[in-house]
């Protein structure tokens, strides 16, 4: 037997496009992507309410700086993700990131398990971000490369505007980490 390219129900294929309702409805990568911009939306969120705290808790001025700056990029990556949605005209929802809700609870355990103004707190508050950092790094690769399988570059170039954000972020708490 000979496979064909055709597709089993004799429906013609859709081609990649920019526009999310042209998609067929048994490509459950979408409703992949939907649930991941969900679960990362709410991890933008969480992030927001998480970063000032740690920022506050900091007794190093580089620290507390790319805390704060994090801060700023992280509003501004849930408000990529709400211009992802209207591109997918999809309703801008959030979904509980059981994940980053530990990785923060973990970055509170390290500030109340600590001393203040002390390298041991500094260098907690670097590990658990950088934990923030890996799991965000590794939502966005896997959010990109499905936008990129589905077609959608526009939504998967915002994806990796904010992917190359949070690598540099990581490699910012690298550096600090080695001074310390």
């Amino acid at each position: 037997m000979t496979k064909t390219s055709k597709p089993k129900d004799d429906s013609p294929a859709v081609e990649p496009t920019e526009n999310f309702t042209e998609l067929p409805a048994d490509a459950g990568l979408r409703d992949l992507l939907i649930d991941g911009l969900k679960d990362i939306y709410w991890a933008e969120n969480q992030l927001v309410k998480a970063l000032p705290v740690m920022e506050a808790a900091c007794s190093n001025a580089a620290l507390s700086s790319a805390i704060a700056s994090h801060l700023e990029e992280t509003t501004g990556h849930a408000a990529r993700l709400e211009q992802i949605f209207a591109l997918l005209d999809e309703k801008t929802q959030a979904k509980k990131c059981d994940a980053m809700e530990g990785l923060t609870k973990e970055g509170e355990a390290v500030i109340e398990d600590t001393e203040p103004d002390s390298v041991a707190r500094d260098m907690g508050i670097i590990a658990a971000s950088r934990k923030v950092e890996h799991y965000e790094i590794a939502a966005y690769l896997g959010l990109k490369s499905l936008a990129e399988k589905l077609g959608f570059t526009k939504v998967a170039a915002l994806l990796a505007q904010t992917l190359a954000e949070e690598e540099a972020a990581d490699q910012n708490l690298s550096n600090i980490a080695d001074s310390l």
